[in-house]
């Protein structure tokens, strides 16, 4: 692996370093303090089936992923339940699912990095930063990597009206489908790591057949630093972890080639979502 430019790494800690406080983001219920260690994983784990999958599949969902665009999504295992938090034990896959929101500078960086391992990400969008930057939109998917909703505004998605979680999906779904021509297969509630009964049938009335959760979270968004991160990440990853890290955080630009690195040796790969689970 090219190690990471340590003079990029500090022109992008300056850029990062004032803007992390205001792009920090938890979507656990109840962040931990910066110096827990190890991964939370307290989340419902909606495993699909470890072995060979069936070959009876879901169809590929129009969503505009991949540098292909929908022709380049692959299709889900058949039976997949609505709330997704792990993929299949029996290979060797992880997902790395990225918050995306926060200064492009380091979101590009990141994406970088990813790239020059042969990794792969998924990107759960929140839709006001894709007004802002709409231009990532197309930089994520040109790299290879995967889009989804995170909401439009990032509100606390869980104590909101039906008429209001729904607003929220449909506003990132609609800025998604007009900048790539989808409204990306995953959609995850914000603030919060698990979709409500009202929240998740609001994301099913908008066109989302799964919700998105995750069974290893990075504690990346306390900023506790590069070593950190990795150590947690690396603790408890195993084949078909799905992992919350966030964009808008230099310390998780400077903490993902350790990761890459440690997924490498353990002799797995960080695949976009779609792959884990097809």
């Amino acid at each position: 692996m090219t190690p990471f430019d340590r003079r990029g790494l500090l022109r992008l800690a300056a850029i990062g370093a004032a803007g992390s406080l205001a792009s920090a983001c938890s979507d656990s219920p109840a962040p931990p303090g910066p110096n827990t260690g190890a991964a939370a994983a307290t989340g419902r784990v909606a495993t699909p089936p470890a072995a060979t999958p069936s070959p009876s599949r879901t169809p590929a969902a129009s969503t505009g992923s991949g540098p292909a665009g929908a022709d380049a999504v692959p299709p889900l295992v058949a039976g997949l339940p609505f709330e997704i938090s792990s993929g299949p034990h029996g290979r060797p896959q992880v997902a790395l699912t990225f918050h995306g929101q926060g200064d492009p500078a380091i979101a590009t960086a990141l994406l970088a990095e990813a790239e020059r391992a042969g990794a792969r990400i998924t990107v759960m969008a929140v839709g006001s930063w894709l007004d802002q930057q709409p231009a990532m939109a197309r930089r994520i998917l040109d790299g290879g990597h995967e889009l989804g909703n995170h909401t439009q505004n990032h509100g606390a998605i869980s104590t909101m009206t039906a008429d209001q979680a729904y607003a929220e999906i449909t506003g990132c779904a609609a800025r998604l489908k007009q900048l790539t021509g989808g409204i990306g297969r995953w959609f995850r509630p914000s603030q919060a790591q698990d979709c409500t009964a009202v929240v998740a049938a609001q994301a099913r009335r908008a066109g989302y057949a799964h919700c998105l959760g995750y069974n290893l979270d990075s504690l990346d968004y306390t900023d506790p630093g590069a070593t950190a991160v990795t150590d947690t990440v690396l603790s408890a990853v195993a084949p078909g972890s799905v992992v919350s890290l966030h964009f808008g955080h230099a310390g998780t630009v400077s903490a993902l080639p350790g990761i890459l690195d440690g997924l490498h040796r353990r002799g797995l790969r960080a695949v976009t979502t779609s792959e884990l689970l097809s």
